[in-house]
């Protein structure tokens, strides 16, 4: 009977997650089914580094997400740390290891400066990221006024090839989740910043440090959004300051943590649900492509995916009698 109760519970617990991985299985199955010249190791590799790369967007906006926040300046941070990138992942392997570890301290210091906006300044979050974007758009064009870049070919193609069928890039992935996620979910922090999600006075009377839990959210948003950027570096070998790309890169990485069954309210959901999230939003558009949707059609149809999913991410609202007790 307990085993059954834990199962049970486990499943109701993980049931947005199980769906989204049901859903995103049968998309990827059909967009394999209708590719025009079948299934290869390339097109897996090339599917896989662009979920990949929106999947640790999703990652690093699921963390302040959980806290009640909202963090506007993932997709800014990817974009600086992608200039940056651009200009150091060179030379012998020694400067290569240097210039991917520059490119992480930026993403910690971009974070860590959304930290400070938002637990010392006592700023609204999406106050806070919306004007740190800004600032972090300004430091990519001074990393990289003009398009280009100067990008190690032989580290650039084997971080994102494949050792047999598996792309490195989901290795990367599945690793992260392994070695950051689950030893997190765990930890005190981690449970920190469920508890100032699921009700933050509560938390606080508890004697949780309610500020050090949302500080470590935004710091491990500007992480993964490093990593992000250094994806984007060695896919593209190139790096381009556009505002345009980094605010498609945080509106997705919103939609994708609501439909991984993140709520926008915090105190639910995870990586996993968000990571799958992730996946699905770019099956869909594979799938648009390959079904040769017409070019005009395929932001609208994903600006449509992305207010559902905002939307469904409302529903607890409409649950409750008085809106006031959705923000106890």
């Amino acid at each position: 009977m307990a085993r059954r109760a834990s199962l049970s519970y486990w499943l109701h617990y993980n049931a947005i997650v199980l769906l989204a991985a049901l859903i995103f299985i049968a998309m990827f199955a059909v967009y394999l089914i209708l590719l025009p010249r079948g299934i290869s190791t390339g097109i897996m590799v090339t599917a896989a580094n662009k979920g990949v790369l929106l999947a640790l967007v999703a990652a690093a906006q699921t963390f302040p997400v959980l806290t009640g926040g909202i963090d506007l300046s993932v997709g800014a941070i990817v974009i600086m740390t992608n200039c940056l990138a651009s200009n150091y992942v060179n030379g012998n392997p020694l400067h290569i290891a240097e210039g991917c570890a520059l490119t992480l301290i930026c993403g910690l210091a971009g974070g860590a400066i959304n930290a400070l906006a938002v637990v010392v300044g006592r700023l609204q979050p999406i106050i806070a990221t919306l004007a740190s974007s800004t600032v972090f758009y300004g430091i990519s064009l001074l990393f990289r006024p003009e398009p280009g870049g100067d990008v190690d070919d032989d580290f650039a193609s084997f971080m994102t090839g494949a050792i047999g069928w598996i792309p490195i890039s989901l290795i990367i992935l599945c690793a992260l989740l392994l070695l950051v996620w689950l030893p997190f979910r765990t930890s005190m922090i981690g449970r920190s910043i469920y508890a100032v999600g699921s009700a933050e006075s509560a938390a606080y009377m508890s004697g949780i440090h309610v500020g050090r839990a949302k500080a470590a959210s935004y710091i491990l948003a500007g992480f993964f959004s490093a990593i992000a950027g250094l994806l984007l570096t060695l896919i593209s070998e190139s790096a381009q300051a556009s505002m345009t790309n980094a605010g498609d890169l945080t509106l997705n990485s919103i939609a994708a943590v609501v439909i991984g069954g993140t709520s926008l309210f915090g105190g639910v959901g995870g990586l996993p649900g968000s990571i799958l999230g992730a996946f699905i939003l770019r099956t869909i558009g594979d799938l648009l492509f390959v079904l040769n949707a017409p070019a005009l059609w395929q932001p609208l149809f994903q600006g449509v995916v992305l207010l559902v999913a905002v939307g469904l991410g409302a529903l607890p609202l409409l649950r409750v009698r008085n809106r006031l007790e959705a923000f106890r």
